[in-house]
């Protein structure tokens, strides 16, 4: 199946610009849920420039960042590519609008939709031994799914990969990275998603969408006396 950035790219400016076939019925609700065009394109050219093979994505929706990361994969080209997505509510609650529109842009030969909570399938990917080159973070923001998110994560994506947080305004999802950052060694990547802050966030620092954060490599397990309070 024609799977090039072409095609790709033609089914992400269809979906910013017309929106999205189909949507649930409340108010303004893909503006809402999805993620902007514009931070859509620097997560492709981020992925790109990393040359990432394999990547895991928390949340489907309307599928705007999942095209994306389609986009970059098809782009590398590299031999073996997958796209992870876990939403246990794609079917249920978006009627499988956004995996139809990855269907439509031919991505479903290398994506593989799991319809099970990110608390499960996370586990389950580990335990398969999949190995990750990067993922993104778009879920449940409840802090402690998040947090469980990242858990995961960080044993998933290689040494020196990258974990890309969508929404790290809400202080609930900041508050559960900054355990990491400042505990695990993760290091944000400033120009990742340039120019793009939206206020003020917790303890007077400035709120963006998105953060993108680099994994030490090696990884390391800090001593229980190291705790830095987040």
């Amino acid at each position: 199946m024609d799977r090039g950035p072409s095609r790709v790219r033609a089914v992400r400016h269809r979906l910013s610009q017309q929106g999205p076939p189909w949507t649930r019925d409340r108010e303004g609700d893909f503006e809402t849920v999805a993620v902007p065009e514009q931070h859509c394109d620097r997560l492709r050219d981020l992925l790109i420039s990393e040359g990432a093979e394999k990547v895991v994505e928390v949340g489907l929706a309307y599928a705007g960042s999942a095209l994306a990361i389609g986009e970059a994969l098809a782009t590398v080209s590299r031999p073996h590519p997958r796209h992870i997505i876990i939403d246990p509510f794609q079917e249920r609650e978006y009627a499988n609008a956004g995996w139809d529109l990855l269907c439509s842009a031919g991505l479903d030969s290398i994506a593989t939709l799991l319809l099970t909570p990110s608390s499960t399938a996370l586990p389950q990917l580990l335990a398969e031994g999949f190995v990750a080159d990067s993922a993104f973070v778009d879920g449940s923001h409840r802090f402690h799914e998040v947090f469980v998110d990242l858990y995961f994560l960080r044993k998933i994506v290689r040494p020196g990969g990258l974990i890309v947080v969508d929404d790290d305004w809400w202080p609930s999802v900041h508050t559960a990275v900054q355990y990491y950052e400042r505990n695990l060694g993760w290091t944000v990547i400033p120009d990742a998603f340039p120019g793009e802050g939206i206020g003020v966030g917790p303890h007077g620092t400035p709120a963006v969408r998105c953060k993108a954060y680099r994994l030490p490599a090696p990884s390391f397990e800090p001593s229980f006396e190291d705790f830095r309070t987040f």
